[in-house]
């Protein structure tokens, strides 16, 4: 679609027109997602692993529990991947059926990030994702909970999207066919906040994230 590919490992082959090189293009669909999955090797074992995550500028950073498998991998070679499901694609024939998404496949190798007031500024940007100005009211977190909680960097400077939009690609001699054709829209949406019974008087509730809102919902 854009810009030069950021390497020749990194460069998308299969259907290379749904390609984007475009690190605002990547961003936007990092800042979206809320879930990665993230590849690695452990003592010859490959292993994915779904986890949250959040961009700070050039890099992106997952945390867990100090002995976390997958956190022992700081420097050595991952990847991480993001992806966004925006519609179910219908065609006149099963071999065009298809999924309108929109992913991001990042390559490298993460730093371990030990540096206590940025492994605080990744918490609270992980907190912020999820509800804006949250982590102003909430309990920071303490010195036990810094100590048992690991954060991995992964640099963005192998990269690449992948994206696809719009109705089916039927063939030409399927057209005719009276079959319906189309695609079905698909979204993350927020239903309503359901609070606890002892919420300490406070009846403020959490900002929802702009891109999570719909009508009558997250509100």
């Amino acid at each position: 679609m854009n810009h030069v590919p950021f390497s020749e490992r990194a460069t998308v082959r299969r259907v290379a027109r749904r390609a984007s090189y475009d690190p605002t293009v990547l961003e936007a669909i990092l800042d979206e997602g809320l879930v990665a999955h993230a590849a690695f090797d452990h003592d010859g074992h490959p292993f994915v692993v779904p986890t949250a995550y959040v961009r700070i500028g050039r890099e992106v950073m997952v945390h867990g529990a100090v002995a976390s498998r997958f956190l022992k991998t700081a420097g050595m070679p991952m990847s991480l991947c993001v992806t966004l499901i925006d519609g179910l694609v219908y065609a006149k024939s099963a071999f065009h059926h298809s999924v309108n998404y929109r992913s991001v496949v990042i390559l490298g190798t993460a730093r371990d990030v030990t540096e206590e007031s940025e492994k605080r500024k990744f918490l609270d940007a992980l907190v912020e994702r999820v509800s804006p100005g949250r982590s102003e009211v909430v309990r920071p977190p303490n010195a036990k909970e810094l100590a048992a909680t690991r954060v991995l960097a992964l640099p963005i400077d192998e990269a690449s999207a992948k994206i696809r939009t719009g109705g089916p690609i039927d063939d030409e001699e399927d057209l005719a066919l009276a079959v319906w054709a189309g695609h079905l829209p698909i979204g993350l949406r927020a239903g309503e906040l359901v609070e606890v019974d002892d919420h300490g008087g406070v009846v403020a509730r959490p900002e929802i994230p702009q891109h999570l809102r719909s009508p009558g919902f997250g509100r």
